[in-house]
């Protein structure tokens, strides 16, 4: 019964963060008529990232108190409504779309917590780690899907962006009824007053109280801190994901939606593979902190050299399998390792605090490469090839 819960979980994930990335490739359509498109994309990108800063703790705590499933519901009708307002292909309803979207995405501190739940001891780390995969791999499935949609209808220009909403609006569809036959993981839940709730809630929108309350689970479980720090040095290196689009749409590439499709086919289908490969037969074998800063460390130079690549898409394909072969594993290697400490009791709230930072993390890293963006279109992977630099730092820390 377990297994099953555990795929059905996996699925919602999965089509969640298609149906996310998904509109990727259409975004610039939204913000093509303003001055400065870059800006608005990070502006809407920012507003995005940012929402989780109150919602992640928020959720989590609710599902502490009331139980995963109803916020895998929630969650799934907000999703939906929010690609409802990608239809009109105005610039008004993107940002409508960005602060919906980005308040519910806070359920991924509910989606770990539950993973958690239902996982023995022995696979906690390799389902987490699938968990993480499938994230980190929606980032750039979710962009093939629509580029096999764009090129199996042979979508017009003017007609992409709407019919890769459509499709969108479809599959987070099908999310809300997977969300609502989920069978809970978490019985009998305490409840949760609404007092609680308001602290919550104003915790939340303090970054130093969310630091305060890290420190603390840190004292409780020693060397959650630092695999919290490695995270958010990654969130900030991952901005990329969001940030390519605006990079091969606006810079020498000049690559339009179809061509980004593609590119994120070729990356989506070999970071499945790799992917599959090295959490379902080697995560468990290796030194998962030795992984970290190694793949840390050679995914660096990678994430700069994005930036160097000019006119050349065969230079764009080589970099992007080495960064499947590096950067694009770390996500589960930390998430596995940070599930370990932690408890039945504060599972939800845990992954919460994890994920606010981590929209902190996200919210900072927007302005910084929108504005490098404005500067030289380059700048940016300069700035996220450093972050995960910090990440391997972090990693030999811990290591040593």
């Amino acid at each position: 019964m377990a297994n099953r819960q555990l795929l059905h979980i996996y699925a919602i994930i999965f089509i969640d963060v298609i149906v996310g990335s998904a509109v990727g490739p259409i975004l610039p359509e939204f913000v093509k008529g303003l001055e400065r498109p870059q800006l608005w994309l990070a502006v809407g990108t920012a507003l995005f990232l940012g929402m989780q800063l109150f919602s992640a703790p928020l959720l989590g705590k609710l599902s502490d108190g009331y139980g995963r499933r109803p916020i895998f519901i929630i969650s799934a009708i907000g999703t939906f409504l929010a690609d409802c307002l990608l239809l009109p292909v105005r610039v008004g309803y993107y940002f409508a779309n960005r602060v919906s979207d980005g308040t519910t995405n806070g359920m991924y501190a509910t989606v770990r917590s539950a993973i958690t739940d239902i996982s023995p001891k022995e696979s906690l780390f390799k389902n987490l780690g699938i968990e993480g995969a499938i994230i980190s791999l929606g980032f750039v499935i979710g962009p093939a899907v629509s580029g096999l949609l764009l090129t199996t209808f042979d979508v017009v220009q003017g007609d992409q962006a709407r019919v890769v909403a459509i499709m969108a609006v479809t599959l987070s569809s099908v999310n809300m009824i997977l969300s609502w036959t989920l069978r809970e993981t978490h019985p009998n839940p305490p409840g949760i007053t609404t007092a609680a709730l308001k602290m919550e809630l104003a915790n939340s929108l303090d970054v130093h109280t969310l630091w305060t309350r890290l420190l603390a689970k840190d004292r409780q479980y020693p060397g959650l801190k630092i695999l919290v720090m490695m995270q958010l040095a990654l969130t900030l290196s991952t901005g990329y994901y969001f940030y390519f689009v605006t990079f091969a749409s606006f810079g020498a590439l000049q690559m339009d939606a179809k061509a980004i499709s593609y590119f994120f086919m070729y990356f989506g289908g070999l970071s499945v593979v790799i992917s599959y490969v090295f959490y379902g037969y080697i995560a468990d074998r290796i030194n998962q902190r030795l992984g970290i800063f190694w793949f840390a460390l050679l995914g660096a130079p990678i994430l700069g050299s994005y930036g160097l690549v000019g006119t050349s898409v065969l230079w764009l394909y080589i970099l992007v399998t080495v960064d499947c072969l590096t950067f694009s594993l770390i996500q589960g290697l930390i998430e596995g390792l940070m599930a370990q400490l932690t408890s039945d009791e504060d599972r939800g709230e845990i992954f919460g605090i994890n994920q606010a930072l981590q929209g902190v993390a996200s919210f900072v890293t927007t302005v910084i490469f929108g504005a490098l963006s404005l500067i030289d279109l380059r700048l940016p992977f300069a700035w996220f090839g450093t972050c995960l630099a910090v990440v391997a730092w972090l990693a030999w820390q811990r290591k040593r």
